[in-house]
């Protein structure tokens, strides 16, 4: 895990948050996917995060992607 990125089962169902907050990676990567710049997720929705945690979530999401193993199968 990244430093600024954390899992504890005991906080939102052990799903991974930002440190010291409990703003979901997911509702971040949500955000991004809908067009939102950096700028609008600090100051309209998670004034409690950085832009520093949203490139930290980007980070988490393509490490994830790289090491996962995907088997395509032909239909």
């Amino acid at each position: 895990m990244d430093k600024r990125i954390i899992v504890n089962p005991n906080i939102c169902h052990g799903k991974p948050v930002i440190k010291g907050t409990r703003v979901m990676v997911s509702d971040v990567l949500n955000l991004l996917e809908a067009g939102k710049s950096f700028d609008e997720i600090v100051t309209q929705y998670f004034p409690s995060i950085t832009k520093e945690d949203i490139a930290a979530c980007i980070h988490l999401a393509n490490e994830i992607v790289q090491n996962e193993d995907i088997q395509v199968v032909a239909a």
